[in-house]
């Protein structure tokens, strides 16, 4: 008789990344935000990444914390986005309770006045309680607190035949407009970008610069964490519409995009999504998320795909030092009044604002 495995070290979760990425994959569920690749793709932004993880009750449970610190403060600012990571079920009281006492313990150490956690907890999980009996106070969300996930486990036809019939019409119009779908490979990417940055302008949100998404493929791809694709009107080169999709584990998130004006009267964005979950799904992917309901129209368009829209419990705040964390707070409401005021001339999406980390909603631009 086999026994169960043992509960990963978590000393060593939180020294190798190796050990860290396959803890990660295995995730209930995973998340590219928690990886060590994620870490390495904010770190030109000046933020810092740091593990931590406990163990209660014969499991372990861990958390990557990405940190930044304000110019001329003595204090820094924690992220934890889509954690804490538990590979052999969801949370329990006990064990998110010895996770949090760790992470105070090593905010302390390292001097950060306050952390921001986003768990991947449904709305209505009683664990939001455990996070109040903390000390941890709601905040507002940075990442998608909704979203949208398709089942990739049926097969095609029983995907196709959860859309919306709207959905499914405009799929199969594109593909009779004429309208082409190819993966491609890094040599793309300014393709890429062009399309994304144009349809962000577009709704009026500022894009990332195309260095990012440069260096985001480059350290993203090699490990099979990140896939291209762009689509084509019938009579042009030039694509129409653009779509980047990262992985982990068995989870492909449909992250950035965009779709111009020709792709947009081309029904490109859906032939486009449709072929990207196929593609996922042949690769062994379980799951497909849309990342974000953001506005009206975008949800109406992600929900036509027919996937479980899904709610979090949103993000909570740690207030580790509660001077440090006042002034933090001071600051952070003077530089969102000026970006009010002055948003195209002062806003910087990579900059390492904690209010701006991960890019809630970043993939608004992939449905427009």
């Amino acid at each position: 008789m086999t026994g169960a495995a043992p509960a990963p070290d978590p000393e060593r979760l939180e020294q190798d990344d190796a050990a860290w990425d396959a803890f990660v994959a295995a995730g209930n569920p995973p998340s590219h935000l928690q990886s060590a690749a994620w870490a390495a793709v904010k770190r030109p932004n000046g933020w810092r990444a740091l593990r931590v993880a406990a163990a209660a009750g014969g499991r372990v449970a861990g958390g990557q914390v990405l940190v930044v610190r304000p110019p001329g403060s003595p204090w820094g600012i924690g992220y934890l986005a889509r954690g804490p990571v538990t590979p052999d079920g969801p949370l329990d009281p006990a064990l998110l309770a010895a996770f949090l006492v760790r992470l105070r313990a090593v905010a302390r150490e390292r001097r950060l006045a306050l952390v921001r956690i986003e768990p991947e907890l449904l709305a209505g999980d009683p664990l939001a309680g455990s996070l109040a009996a903390a000390g941890l106070r709601r905040v507002e969300p940075v990442q998608p607190d909704r979203s949208s996930i398709i089942d990739l486990r049926p097969d095609e036809e029983a995907i196709l035949g959860a859309m919306h019939r709207k959905c499914r019409q405009s799929v199969t119009k594109s593909a009779r407009l004429g309208v082409r779908i190819a993966e491609v490979g890094g040599e793309r990417i300014d393709d890429f970008y062009a399309v994304h940055a144009d349809a962000m302008r577009r709704a009026g949100i500022a894009p990332r610069s195309a260095g990012t998404f440069r260096a985001m493929w480059e350290i993203l791809a090699p490990r099979g964490m990140a896939r291209l694709f762009l689509a084509f009107g019938p009579e042009s080169d030039a694509p129409v519409a653009a779509l980047l999709l990262v992985r982990c584990g068995g989870r492909a998130v449909d992250l950035y995009g965009g779709t111009t004006a020709d792709g947009g009267a081309l029904r490109a964005n859906y032939l486009l999504k449709w072929e990207a979950i196929r593609a996922a799904r042949a690769a062994g992917c379980t799951e497909y998320d849309l990342w974000g309901l953001p506005r009206s129209g975008i949800e109406q368009f992600k929900s036509g795909f027919g996937g479980v829209e899904t709610e979090y419990i949103g993000a909570w705040e740690m207030t580790v030092s509660p001077a440090g964390a006042a002034v933090i707070r001071i600051a952070e409401r003077a530089r969102a009044a000026v970006r009010r005021f002055r948003y195209r001339e002062t806003h910087r999406p990579d900059a390492p604002d904690p209010l701006g980390e991960g890019s809630a909603n970043a993939s608004a631009g992939s449905e427009t």
